[in-house]
């Protein structure tokens, strides 16, 4: 008996011990291709947004077309035009100056990094040594090629840094080099792009290491893996909020939060007033925290969205409504003939988003964006 007294008390230990994920680190992470090995079942995560959220750049992960004569963007600046080329080399964005007599060649960048999976939009950066800048041409899904967000049109612009915090929220890992003169510095060979598995269950080699000596299931070997609906809720949602709560200001190093702890500590996201304007694509998690159907129940972003497949049946996410909201009920004399199966459409309308805007094309584009902020909408 006394010889198992402190196997008994390490048993305990270990189940009370610091059970949340390790931090990123690159060693530390397998990939998608490594976790979808084992857990075949979620085969359909690498189609969905997150895992689509940024790639390199490949013919297929491009969608802006490089066909002749559908590969150029005129600007309302006679003196420059971009042309997007493709070939065995790789692909690039040209910025010209076109004249009677010949067209010169202003600056050319290549595209390295898709940023976004091209459900709204993409836009692409480029690598300059150990920095990463944003191409000032992006790709609107149903206009093409146009200007990125903010980029004034008719100004060849290369010069905008790809800061931590859209890495932070486009790809599981990315090592910033510390520089006080430039904060776009990483180590390339660390960028993991893709919103993995990892970035909400936790670093697995520790884990993969474990299971193929067959020891997954039992209390000797913690791999830091972890389930984020084992969080309390707000926990839950902060690992959401990370990326839907705001840009925010960076409280420590980036990519350095772990799954379970309050998100406040490492990000500061000022709180909007009760009557304060929310974007509908800036903050996400304060809309849904405005929501009735937030503040009355225990409903998580979980709740209604599964991120291990892709979801856009709008007739699913209203069963998600009715499993709380019976059929008909509490619905105004007024409701007409909207059906019962779309929820969505009227009580978390697509709103055009202020935070993404990009001139050009003789108008402002704006993607519209689902508003989570579940209510009786009026004066749409």
């Amino acid at each position: 008996m006394r010889r198992l007294l402190p196997l008994i008390l390490l048993a305990g230990l270990l189940a009370c011990g610091d059970t949340r994920p390790p931090p990123l680190s690159r060693g530390a992470l397998v990939g998608d291709e490594v976790c979808l090995q084992c857990h075949t079942e979620m085969a359909e995560f690498s189609t969905t947004a997150h895992s689509l959220s940024s790639a390199v750049a490949t013919r297929a992960a491009i969608h802006g077309s490089f066909a002749e004569g559908e590969n150029l963007l005129e600007t309302p600046n006679p003196a420059l035009h971009y042309r997007m080329d493709a070939s065995e080399e790789g692909f690039r964005q040209l910025a010209l100056r076109p004249t009677e007599e010949d067209t010169t060649i202003l600056r050319v960048a290549s595209i390295d990094v898709v940023i976004g999976s091209g459900r709204k939009g993409q836009t692409y950066l480029y690598w300059e040594g150990d920095r990463l800048f944003q191409l000032p041409i992006s790709y609107w899904t149903g206009v093409g090629w146009a200007n990125s967000p903010g980029y004034p049109s008719g100004t060849a612009i290369f010069n905008r840094p790809a800061d931590p915090r859209c890495l932070e929220c486009h790809a599981t890992y990315a090592r910033a080099l510390p520089d006080l003169s430039a904060a776009n510095r990483y180590d390339p060979e660390s960028l993991v792009l893709g919103i993995g598995c990892e970035s909400c269950h936790g670093p697995g080699a520790t884990h993969v290491e474990v299971a193929r000596r067959g020891r997954i299931g039992g209390w000797i070997e913690h791999t830091g893996i972890v389930n984020p609906a084992d969080f309390p809720r707000a926990r839950q949602v902060d690992g959401c909020a990370l990326c839907h709560g705001g840009i925010g200001e960076s409280l420590q190093p980036p990519v350095t939060y772990r799954l379970g702890e309050p998100l406040s500590e490492y990000l500061h996201q000022p709180e909007a007033g009760p009557d304060e304007p929310v974007d509908v694509h800036g903050n996400q998690v304060a809309l849904l925290a405005r929501s009735a159907c937030f503040l009355e129940s225990r409903m998580t972003c979980a709740t209604c969205h599964d991120l291990h497949r892709p979801q856009r049946d709008l007739a699913e996410f209203s069963a998600t409504c009715v499993s709380c909201h019976a059929p008909g009920a509490e619905l105004p004399v007024d409701h007409g003939s909207a059906s019962p199966g779309n929820c969505i459409d009227c009580h978390m309308p697509n709103l055009e988003t202020n935070v993404i805007v990009a001139d050009g094309l003789g108008g402002t584009l704006r993607p519209r964006v689902r508003s989570h902020w579940i209510r009786v909408v009026t004066g749409r």
